[in-house]
């Protein structure tokens, strides 16, 4: 073998090295992996993300209540589950107070609603009633029953396991559902649009 090929370890010498192209390699090739490992991360993290579709159901619902007649209810649907827009006649108003005794929660303390409709009517204006249609038992859809008659004074009443609600979705002792239905954020646009999903501007 002539000598000519043979590579003497000890001769080689870092002075000879290129430092300034070294760091372009360096600095090129970590470049290009950082692209590389974002293009790969780009479809994951894409497919995590909400689809249009779901952005839509969570999105704020506008409703118009200028033809509601007292003593009817209307739906919307909010995130997928069915809102009640009530409006309420006098004498739906007034039985909220003779019910109160036969009530689990009257004050609606462990009930899920807006600061704002903690009170008698559970509401924002007390002639309108807006509620989330699920019963709290096993997320049944509750019937309305406005009718007033003998012992029951109106609301909801649940067919699936028999539990009640007032006119302003209290929930009644001694049936399944442990808790008020629930009240969703909402507020008046105008007297006659109600946006629910969103609290109003304090």
């Amino acid at each position: 073998m002539s000598s000519e090929n043979v590579v003497n370890a000890g001769s080689f010498s870092t002075a000879n090295i290129d430092k300034g192209r070294r760091r372009f390699l360096i600095a090129t090739t970590s470049v290009v992996g950082a692209v590389g490992v974002v293009g790969l991360a780009t479809p994951f993290i894409s497919s995590m993300l909400p689809s249009a579709k779901a952005k839509a159901a969570g999105a704020p619902v506008e409703a118009d209540i200028s033809k509601l007649e007292p003593g009817q209810l209307v739906t919307y649907e909010w995130r997928g589950k069915p809102v009640w827009i009530v409006r309420r006649t006098d004498d739906a108003l007034e039985s909220l107070s003779s019910v109160v005794d036969k009530l689990r929660d009257p004050e609606s303390d462990e009930s899920l609603q807006p600061e704002y409709t903690k009170n008698t009517w559970r509401s924002i204006n007390k002639e309108y009633l807006v509620l989330i249609g699920v019963c709290t038992h096993l997320g049944c859809s509750p019937t309305y029953m406005p009718e007033i008659e003998g012992d029951w004074r109106g609301g909801f009443f649940c067919p699936c396991h028999g539990s009640k609600f007032d006119f302003a979705g209290r929930v009644y002792k001694s049936v399944p559902a442990p808790l008020n239905l629930e009240v969703p954020p909402h507020h008046f646009l105008s007297d006659n649009r109600i946006l629910i999903g969103e609290d109003g501007v304090a």
